[in-house]
Protein backbone atom coordinates (compact mmCIF):
# COMPACT_ATOMS: atom_id res chain seq x y z
CA UNK A 1 0.00 0.00 0.00
CA UNK A 2 1.14 3.62 -0.71
CA UNK A 3 -0.31 6.63 0.99
CA UNK A 4 -3.81 8.42 0.26
CA UNK A 5 -3.61 11.89 -0.28
CA UNK A 6 -6.81 14.25 -0.47
CA UNK A 7 -7.94 17.95 0.38
CA UNK A 8 -10.74 17.32 2.82
CA UNK A 9 -13.70 19.80 4.91
CA UNK A 10 -12.47 19.98 8.28
CA UNK A 11 -15.83 21.61 9.94
CA UNK A 12 -19.55 21.77 8.82
CA UNK A 13 -19.75 25.49 10.76
CA UNK A 14 -17.09 26.74 8.77
CA UNK A 15 -17.91 26.15 4.98
CA UNK A 16 -15.04 26.83 3.37
CA UNK A 17 -12.11 25.53 5.79
CA UNK A 18 -10.19 23.22 4.00
CA UNK A 19 -6.72 20.90 5.02
CA UNK A 20 -4.85 18.84 3.26
CA UNK A 21 -4.93 15.12 4.43
CA UNK A 22 -1.90 12.22 3.88
CA UNK A 23 -2.97 9.14 4.79
CA UNK A 24 -0.21 6.60 6.00
CA UNK A 25 0.33 3.06 3.86
CA UNK A 26 -0.68 1.18 7.05
CA UNK A 27 -3.94 3.28 7.13
CA UNK A 28 -3.93 4.17 10.63
CA UNK A 29 -1.87 5.78 13.17
CA UNK A 30 -1.55 8.84 15.30
CA UNK A 31 -2.51 12.35 14.45
CA UNK A 32 -0.27 15.20 13.10
CA UNK A 33 -1.67 18.66 12.64
CA UNK A 34 1.34 20.07 10.24
CA UNK A 35 1.07 23.82 10.59
CA UNK A 36 2.07 25.73 7.58
CA UNK A 37 4.22 28.94 6.70
CA UNK A 38 3.48 31.67 5.30
CA UNK A 39 3.44 30.83 2.18
CA UNK A 40 0.01 28.32 2.28
CA UNK A 41 -0.03 24.54 2.30
CA UNK A 42 2.29 24.77 -0.67
CA UNK A 43 4.13 21.89 -3.09
CA UNK A 44 6.97 21.76 0.23
CA UNK A 45 4.09 21.64 2.96
CA UNK A 46 1.65 18.92 0.56
CA UNK A 47 5.62 17.13 0.78
CA UNK A 48 5.88 17.12 4.03
CA UNK A 49 2.84 15.96 4.73
CA UNK A 50 3.32 12.86 2.42
CA UNK A 51 6.47 12.88 3.91
CA UNK A 52 5.26 12.40 7.86
CA UNK A 53 2.50 9.90 6.47
CA UNK A 54 5.19 7.68 5.09
CA UNK A 55 6.76 8.02 8.76
CA UNK A 56 3.06 6.60 9.82
CA UNK A 57 1.28 9.41 11.30
CA UNK A 58 -1.95 10.93 9.94
CA UNK A 59 -1.08 14.32 8.54
CA UNK A 60 -3.92 17.22 8.51
CA UNK A 61 -2.32 19.82 7.17
CA UNK A 62 -4.90 22.89 7.40
CA UNK A 63 -5.35 25.80 5.43
CA UNK A 64 -4.72 28.46 7.50
CA UNK A 65 -5.87 31.39 5.08
CA UNK A 66 -9.06 29.86 4.06
CA UNK A 67 -10.65 33.15 4.58
CA UNK A 68 -8.21 35.44 2.74
CA UNK A 69 -6.92 33.43 -0.23
CA UNK A 70 -8.06 29.82 0.14
CA UNK A 71 -5.58 26.72 -0.95
CA UNK A 72 -2.77 29.59 -1.82
CA UNK A 73 0.04 28.02 -2.68
CA UNK A 74 2.88 30.57 -3.00
CA UNK A 75 7.02 31.05 -3.60
CA UNK A 76 9.64 31.72 -1.64
CA UNK A 77 10.78 35.55 -3.33
CA UNK A 78 9.79 38.52 -4.54
CA UNK A 79 5.68 39.03 -5.33
CA UNK A 80 4.52 36.33 -3.90
CA UNK A 81 7.04 36.58 -0.57
CA UNK A 82 5.30 40.15 -0.58
CA UNK A 83 2.03 38.95 -0.71
CA UNK A 84 2.89 35.98 2.11
CA UNK A 85 3.63 38.79 4.37
CA UNK A 86 0.55 40.10 3.53
CA UNK A 87 -1.37 37.45 4.24
CA UNK A 88 0.39 36.86 7.64
CA UNK A 89 -0.28 40.60 8.99
CA UNK A 90 -3.62 40.36 8.02
CA UNK A 91 -4.59 37.17 9.95
CA UNK A 92 -7.14 37.64 12.38
CA UNK A 93 -5.41 35.42 15.98
CA UNK A 94 -8.85 35.98 17.31
CA UNK A 95 -10.29 33.23 14.02
CA UNK A 96 -6.66 31.34 13.85
CA UNK A 97 -7.22 29.85 17.36
CA UNK A 98 -10.51 28.63 17.41
CA UNK A 99 -9.80 27.23 13.15
CA UNK A 100 -6.77 25.39 14.79
CA UNK A 101 -8.96 23.86 17.56
CA UNK A 102 -11.61 22.76 14.65
CA UNK A 103 -8.51 21.35 12.89
CA UNK A 104 -7.53 19.61 15.44
CA UNK A 105 -10.91 18.05 16.67
CA UNK A 106 -11.55 16.55 13.16
CA UNK A 107 -8.14 15.63 12.92
CA UNK A 108 -9.23 13.69 16.50
CA UNK A 109 -12.38 12.47 14.87
CA UNK A 110 -11.47 10.30 11.60
CA UNK A 111 -11.16 6.75 12.20
CA UNK A 112 -7.96 6.51 10.67
CA UNK A 113 -6.81 8.43 13.62
CA UNK A 114 -5.65 6.17 16.43
CA UNK A 115 -6.10 8.96 19.41
CA UNK A 116 -3.42 10.12 20.45
CA UNK A 117 -2.28 13.34 18.58
CA UNK A 118 0.62 16.36 17.83
CA UNK A 119 0.92 19.96 16.49
CA UNK A 120 4.16 20.37 14.37
CA UNK A 121 4.64 23.79 12.62
CA UNK A 122 7.27 25.81 10.71
CA UNK A 123 8.09 29.43 11.19
CA UNK A 124 4.57 30.66 11.28
CA UNK A 125 3.38 26.93 12.22
CA UNK A 126 5.67 26.85 14.62
CA UNK A 127 3.95 29.84 16.52
CA UNK A 128 0.48 28.13 15.93
CA UNK A 129 1.96 24.92 17.41
CA UNK A 130 3.13 26.71 20.03
CA UNK A 131 -0.39 28.36 20.73
CA UNK A 132 -2.14 25.40 20.11
CA UNK A 133 -0.27 23.71 22.89
CA UNK A 134 -1.19 26.24 25.41
CA UNK A 135 -4.63 25.55 24.69
CA UNK A 136 -4.25 21.93 25.71
CA UNK A 137 -5.52 18.98 23.82
CA UNK A 138 -2.68 17.62 22.08
CA UNK A 139 0.12 15.44 23.45
CA UNK A 140 3.11 16.71 22.27
CA UNK A 141 4.37 20.02 19.73
CA UNK A 142 7.21 20.52 17.70
CA UNK A 143 7.83 23.75 16.43
CA UNK A 144 10.65 24.16 13.95
CA UNK A 145 12.54 27.83 14.23
CA UNK A 146 9.10 29.47 15.34
CA UNK A 147 8.83 32.84 14.25
CA UNK A 148 7.94 35.17 17.07
CA UNK A 149 7.78 32.27 20.27
CA UNK A 150 9.96 34.68 22.09
CA UNK A 151 7.30 37.18 22.01
CA UNK A 152 4.45 34.99 23.88
CA UNK A 153 6.48 33.42 26.72
CA UNK A 154 3.45 34.47 28.83
CA UNK A 155 1.80 31.12 27.93
CA UNK A 156 4.90 28.99 28.98
CA UNK A 157 2.78 27.97 32.00
CA UNK A 158 -0.28 26.81 29.95
CA UNK A 159 2.06 24.62 27.68
CA UNK A 160 1.66 21.04 29.39
CA UNK A 161 3.02 18.14 26.85
CA UNK A 162 5.90 17.86 25.38
CA UNK A 163 7.15 20.38 23.25
CA UNK A 164 10.48 20.10 20.77
CA UNK A 165 12.12 23.23 19.48
CA UNK A 166 14.48 23.36 16.51
CA UNK A 167 16.28 26.74 15.66
CA UNK A 168 18.29 28.15 12.90
CA UNK A 169 21.84 29.33 14.00
CA UNK A 170 21.95 31.72 11.60
CA UNK A 171 18.85 33.13 12.52
CA UNK A 172 18.16 37.34 11.78
CA UNK A 173 14.68 36.35 12.47
CA UNK A 174 14.97 34.55 15.72
CA UNK A 175 18.62 35.96 17.27
CA UNK A 176 19.91 33.09 19.90
CA UNK A 177 18.80 35.22 22.83
CA UNK A 178 15.18 34.54 21.62
CA UNK A 179 16.14 31.01 21.56
CA UNK A 180 17.22 31.25 25.41
CA UNK A 181 14.23 33.24 26.41
CA UNK A 182 12.16 30.19 25.38
CA UNK A 183 14.84 27.73 26.62
CA UNK A 184 14.50 29.94 30.03
CA UNK A 185 10.51 29.54 29.70
CA UNK A 186 9.97 26.34 29.67
CA UNK A 187 12.89 24.84 32.07
CA UNK A 188 11.56 22.53 34.01
CA UNK A 189 9.14 21.21 31.77
CA UNK A 190 9.48 18.34 29.01
CA UNK A 191 10.97 20.05 26.05
CA UNK A 192 14.00 19.80 24.23
CA UNK A 193 15.94 22.85 22.38
CA UNK A 194 18.05 22.60 19.61
CA UNK A 195 20.43 25.04 17.38
CA UNK A 196 22.00 23.88 14.22
CA UNK A 197 25.16 25.85 14.02
CA UNK A 198 25.30 27.48 10.29
CA UNK A 199 21.52 26.72 9.59
CA UNK A 200 19.82 29.85 8.14
CA UNK A 201 15.82 30.24 8.87
CA UNK A 202 13.64 27.55 6.62
CA UNK A 203 16.42 25.33 6.80
CA UNK A 204 13.83 22.38 6.05
CA UNK A 205 12.64 23.64 2.97
CA UNK A 206 14.49 21.76 -0.04
CA UNK A 207 13.04 24.81 -2.56
CA UNK A 208 14.47 27.48 -0.60
CA UNK A 209 18.07 28.90 -0.86
CA UNK A 210 18.51 28.12 2.45
CA UNK A 211 18.06 24.61 2.74
CA UNK A 212 19.90 22.97 5.12
CA UNK A 213 19.94 19.22 4.04
CA UNK A 214 22.25 18.30 7.07
CA UNK A 215 20.01 20.42 9.64
CA UNK A 216 17.02 18.73 7.76
CA UNK A 217 17.69 15.40 8.82
CA UNK A 218 18.76 15.55 11.66
CA UNK A 219 15.88 17.47 12.93
CA UNK A 220 13.82 14.80 10.83
CA UNK A 221 15.35 11.81 12.92
CA UNK A 222 14.83 14.00 16.51
CA UNK A 223 11.38 14.85 15.65
CA UNK A 224 10.70 10.91 14.89
CA UNK A 225 11.77 10.27 17.92
CA UNK A 226 10.16 12.37 20.18
CA UNK A 227 6.98 11.55 18.35
CA UNK A 228 7.30 7.75 18.71
CA UNK A 229 6.23 8.42 22.27
CA UNK A 230 2.82 8.48 20.02
CA UNK A 231 2.74 5.04 18.67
Amino acid sequence: MSIRTDWIDIDPARPGFQGYLALPPAGRGPGLLLLQEIFGVNAHIRAVAEQYALDGFVVLAPDVFWRQAPRVDLGYVGADRERALALMQALPPAETGPDLAAALAALKARPECTGRSAALGYCMGGRLAWALAAQGGLDAAVAWYGGGIHHQLALAPSVNCPMQFHYAGEDPHIPPEAVEAVRAAMAGKPAEVFVYEGAQHGFNCWARASHGPAAAALAHGRTLQFLSALF
